[in-house]
């Protein structure tokens, strides 16, 4: 809701106690069928490149990297990651097995504004359409919203890149529209979508993530309701 300054003008809500959020850090997020570990190429990247391997080049499509030849490749790649200077990487290790089987980075980190940018979600065959693949993304989530208490949390994505879109409005966040040729990678030129997660919405979408992670939401391994239905009826 807009406010009226002194010369008549509308302007945003006041943000009573405002103060710059802390730089997300690397640590350790539990959940019931997986963890966060920060991303280390020792430990985890011949398990991901090996996972990644399952799903040919196809998982590189509309990512500004890969597909990787060798394991060196990508192992540079984690040390770029975890050197560049706004973005805090971490992968996505499976409860049961122990191994590593996806990303997720924090990226476009502005602490002063309370907003940033979830990406390189590269998840491989193991972790695709997984409960797993949805815990992980709800780990993150809460780390950002209830311990970091950012404001904003983003999801970009190739507007041509349908799984990337719905998972999206799947997982709660909300459309905010297409910067057109904003980017030209691999040789493309590229549409991009924005979508976000403010904190006014957090709540909803917190109740709703644990709603359909509980195992009464379960039988025989498949959901009884999903989750963007259990996030409608709030």
């Amino acid at each position: 809701m807009a406010n009226i300054n002194e010369f008549g003008q509308e302007v945003g809500a006041d943000v009573d106690g405002w103060t710059t959020r802390v730089f997300p850090q690397e640590v350790v997020l539990k959940g019931n069928h997986c963890r966060l570990e920060p991303l280390d190429k020792e430990k985890h990247g011949l398990q991901l490149f090996s996972a990644y391997a399952k799903a040919g080049q196809r998982l590189w499509t509309y990512l500004p990297v890969g597909p990787f030849n060798n394991v060196d490749e990508y192992l540079q790649f984690i040390d770029e990651l975890n050197e560049t200077e706004d973005t805090v990487p971490y992968a996505i290790i499976h409860e049961r097995t122990g191994c590593a089987v996806g990303t997720l980075c924090l990226i476009r980190i502005d602490e002063a504004n309370g907003s940033l940018e979830v990406g390189y979600v590269v998840f491989s065959p193991e972790l695709q359409k997984t409960v797993i693949a949805t815990e992980a993304q709800f780990l993150l989530m809460k780390y950002v919203f209830d311990v970091l208490q950012y404001r904003r949390y983003e999801w970009k994505c190739d507007s041509l890149n349908g799984p990337s879109r719905r998972a999206a409005m799947r997982l709660g966040f909300k459309h905010e529209g297409t910067f057109r040729q904003v980017v030209v990678y691999k040789g493309r030129t590229r549409d991009t979508q924005w979508f976000s997660i403010i904190d006014k919405e957090w709540m909803n979408i917190r109740k709703a993530f644990e709603q359909w992670l509980d195992g009464e939401n379960f039988e025989d391994g498949r959901q009884k309701r999903g989750l963007a239905t259990i996030r409608e009826g709030l």
